[in-house]
């Protein structure tokens, strides 16, 4: 999942995007409301969390901007603004839900997870074959073993089984899940997709994970696999 965090602090847009990153999601950090705005309306985000306090605009104005998009992501204010007053405005005129500074990093992960939740039509658990991500747990079994992860694998997995059967590439995979863009040259996704490969597949006489020729990789049931996708060895991902 990727993230949008608007903050002209640097100290606390570099926390929260460290803390963010290290739960497993993709962050994206700006600083103005103006490329704020300029960023939701060319990115498919699925959290914006938004401080009031920029320079260029006030918070509630990029709220407005963002609010005209016809996908609209959740929005969780950060406001040092504590009056009963400003948290009704806020969440009247859009946000989701409104956090006031200082916080504790915990309580802003929970609430984002539960808007994420909420923006997500999709079920709380995953299942390809015999293989189960329960998204809200964050948990991982195969045949009932349980599968340790970290926050990055998980990710990569529930990208994969949430496009079951859908041959992904490694632009795909990097963009979704790291702050950066994919430069044709680093093999970052093929390591992590090793990782995955040993923890879900190796095990395994089933394998999941496969890949797809000159595009990337995909994840699916064998049964129903497409023909020009192969499950290589891990030592060819």
């Amino acid at each position: 999942m990727r993230l949008l965090v608007v903050e002209d602090e640097k100290r606390i847009a570099d926390f929260l995007s460290r803390g963010l990153q290290s739960a497993g999601y993709a962050v994206d950090t700006v600083n103005t409301g103006g490329d704020a705005v300029e960023m939701v309306h060319s990115t498919e985000y699925d959290l914006v969390v938004l401080d009031l306090g920029l320079p260029d605009m006030d918070g509630l104005q990029v709220l407005e901007k963002i609010r005209n998009r016809k996908v609209i992501p959740p929005v969780l204010i950060l406001s040092a603004r504590d009056s009963v007053d400003d948290r009704v405005r806020g969440l009247e005129q859009g946000a989701d839900d409104y956090l006031v500074k200082p916080f504790a990093f915990v309580e802003l992960l929970a609430r984002a997870r539960v808007l994420l939740r909420r923006g997500q039509p999709t079920p709380e658990k995953l299942l390809v074959g015999d293989l189960t991500l329960d998204c809200i747990r964050r948990k991982v079994t195969r045949l009932n073993e349980n599968i340790e992860l970290a926050p990055k694998e998980f990710s990569i997995l529930e990208y994969m089984m949430r496009n079951r059967g859908r041959p992904l590439s490694r632009t795909m995979i990097v963009e979704h899940v790291w702050d950066m863009d994919y430069d044709g040259l680093t093999n970052i996704v093929d390591v992590y997709i090793r990782h995955l490969r040993s923890k879900i597949d190796d095990k395994f006489p089933v394998k999941m994970i496969h890949t797809v020729r000159g595009i990337g990789y995909m994840l699916d049931a064998p049964e129903t696999a497409a023909p020009q996708a192969s499950a290589a060895p891990a030592e060819m991902a």
